[in-house]
């Protein structure tokens, strides 16, 4: 009887080594992050090992400064995770990761350490001097036709289909930096160019199947980091998009999870409610609560539990891997508040450890600047949470500009709903540190929503431009781009004309855009350089008048500098009094309006004509 033990063992060991694949086989074997760097601030590091009947082995390391500290199994024996400490004397290289079984060694895989980028601790992220460009690279640009569709990968490329793939890619993105440079903005956002492998609807990226792969129809990792560093030599930063609520149920883990709670489970299919004011709710049902958060955002998006610490130092690492890999400037990170948000918290916090500067804005998609305000760092909550997140995306603001150009003015109508809703900003620790937007990739084109009107187009930009905290532009929005979200979400995210080869029409290029585009367009780029250069716009304080006869009046100023915007949301000519607002033009003379080049010598009248806008800067 007592031979049993032994002759178990030994079977197991005669399997492992001849049916499992171990041995000489390291494809069945892999380890995330895939790499890490010498010189981080913090020297730990937990790496994922995924491999058929990974424990029933011991992880050995024989590195200079490199302390295996623990080897944890989980509930699925095809896991083990390795806690390592890094020590301040470990070198760069490569080493060794051996999997015993007794004395025998039946795997080993190479681990490397690079150097870490000089002065990557200390970069900057994007703050308010910016002006952001969302780009959903699959509908931008076809840099290269060749990697459209990939044998390995689910969905080929149709671009027919409104709701396939059309081709575009990250040398698209790449070869129209020049263009983005002149427009004036000075930050890149891209949706998710992560390996999407699913059969329909894998262009939008929010679904992501491998955390640390970009789409091979986007292009490589590699090519990912040179347009980084592309954008880099054109003063252009890079914000990378990721998703840390869900992940596509094409990812391995959906057959093969490291553990029961790697996800919310539930006894059937359940969606989020996606009540995300039932978080900050003094008065919400925990149920209520419960389903927000761990709910699933959709049956092809499993939700991630990041309450499970496994989880959450997954994701944590993951951030930190591609702001290394790739030197990025910032990030934004999808459905904030539907993770886990004392996990969300702590990812925050160790992002700003490893990088004091670096910026992150979190997608809160709530419809009252209270509950937005919630999810910014320092507010002062009832209930004592801190986010930690710096920036948030002002959706309230998002929509009274689809309102305030269509309305006819009122008390709470028209033009006010600008003023109502900048009246709130009270509610955030940092008005400052808000992402101003009039539409994206999840709703209705702004030039649909204002009725292709160019007028209002124009005044909506001057107000995007001008207003506090730092805006953000949807991709061809700049050329009038349509598109309604009832239509499908094909239709607000059409491709940029131009960006394939034989399209008839070139909107890169000015003699491709039409009068109107180019009208449009020339206005953007004006506001947007001289953004660029004008300190007031960037970080000045801001005070606007209440709005009177449908003429809405703000500064931006600070000691010694102010610029003066006037909004005319009327069709007929208006004049307003100067004299009104001596409390901002005391001390000024003079001033020019830099859309149209009118110099005013004394401000006792001045005539708007409607539907238009002036942004004054004052002498």
């Amino acid at each position: 009887m007592k031979k049993y033990p032994v002759l178990l063992f030994l079977i197991s060991f005669w399997f492992l080594i001849n049916q499992s694949g171990f041995a000489g086989n390291d494809t069945n074997i892999t380890i995330e992050p895939p790499n890490w760097w010498t010189g981080m601030k913090n020297p730990d590091l937990q790496l994922m090992v995924h491999g058929k009947d990974i424990s029933l082995t011991k992880a050995v390391i024989n590195y200079a400064g490199v302390e295996l500290v623990s080897q944890i199994s989980v509930q699925n024996p095809n896991y083990v995770f390795l806690n390592l400490k890094l020590k301040p004397e470990v070198k760069p290289g490569t080493f060794q990761i051996k999997f015993m079984l007794g004395k025998k060694e039946v795997f080993s895989v190479e681990y490397e350490l690079e150097k870490r980028n000089e002065g990557s601790a200390d970069r900057k992220g994007f703050d308010n001097k910016d002006a952001i460009y969302l780009i959903m690279p699959d509908r931008f640009a076809n840099g290269d036709p060749s990697n459209d569709s990939q044998d390995d990968m689910l969905e080929k490329a149709d671009r027919a289909n409104p709701n396939g793939r059309h081709g575009g890619d990250i040398k698209g993105v790449s070869d129209h930096l020049d263009y983005l440079a002149d427009l004036g903005v000075t930050a890149v956002w891209l949706t998710p160019v992560l390996e999407n492998n699913a059969e329909a609807y894998s262009y939008h990226g929010y679904a992501i199947t491998d955390f640390y792969r970009v789409d091979p129809r986007h292009g490589t990792n590699e090519e990912y980091a040179a347009m980084v560093e592309n954008a880099h030599s054109k003063g252009l930063k890079v914000i990378m998009d990721m998703v840390f609520n869900h992940y596509g149920t094409g990812h391995k883990w959906t057959n093969d999870l490291p553990m029961h709670d790697w996800v919310n489970e539930w006894p059937e299919f359940t969606r989020s409610n996606y009540r995300g004011g039932s978080i900050s709710d003094p008065y919400a049902a925990e149920s209520d609560r419960n389903q927000m958060s761990k709910g699933w955002f959709d049956g092809h998006m499993a939700d991630l539990n990041a309450s499970n610490p496994f989880v959450e130092t997954y994701l944590i690492q993951n951030s930190i891997w591609w702001v290394e890999f790739a030197g990025l400037d910032g990030i934004r990170q999808d459905t904030y508040p539907y993770s886990n948000k004392f996990a969300m918290a702590k990812w925050m916090k160790a992002l700003h450890d490893e990088y004091q500067y670096f910026s992150v804005v979190g997608e809160v998609w709530l419809n009252y600047p209270s509950q937005v305000a919630y999810w910014q760092e320092d507010a002062k909550n009832a209930d004592g949470y801190n986010s930690n997140l710096d920036f948030v995306m002002d959706f309230p603001l998002k929509s009274a500009i689809g309102s305030a150009f269509n309305e006819q003015n009122g008390w709470d109508k028209g033009i006010l709903r600008l003023y109502e809703s900048l009246s709130q900003d009270f509610l955030y620790s940092h008005p400052d540190q808000i992402v101003d937007f009039a539409d994206n990739h999840d709703g209705d084109r702004i030039y649909s929503v204002l009725g292709e009107d160019k007028l209002k187009m124009k005044m909506a930009m001057t107000f995007l431009l001008t207003v506090r905290g730092l805006p953000q532009l949807y991709y061809s929005s700049e050329v009038l781009s349509t598109g309604f979200e009832h239509q499908g979400h094909g239709f607000i995210r059409k491709d940029f004309p131009g960006g394939w080869q034989g399209d008839q029409a070139n909107v890169f290029l000015a003699d491709g855009r039409n009068t109107d585009q180019n009208e449009v367009f020339n206005h953007i780029r004006t506001l947007l350089n001289f953004r660029k250069s004008n300190e007031v716009l960037q970080n000045g304080k801001m005070k606007h008048y209440l709005p009177q006869d449908g003429v809405y009046v703000y500064f931006r100023y600070n000691d010694d500098d102010a610029v003066m915007v006037v909004l005319n949301n009327n069709k007929d000519e208006k004049t307003i009094e100067g004299k009104r607002f001596s409390e901002n033009l005391n001390g000024f003379t003079s001033g020019t309006d830099i859309l149209h080049r009118t110099y005013y010598e004394n401000f006792e009248k001045i005539i708007i004509p409607g539907m238009s806008s002036r942004v004054i800067l004052l002498n």
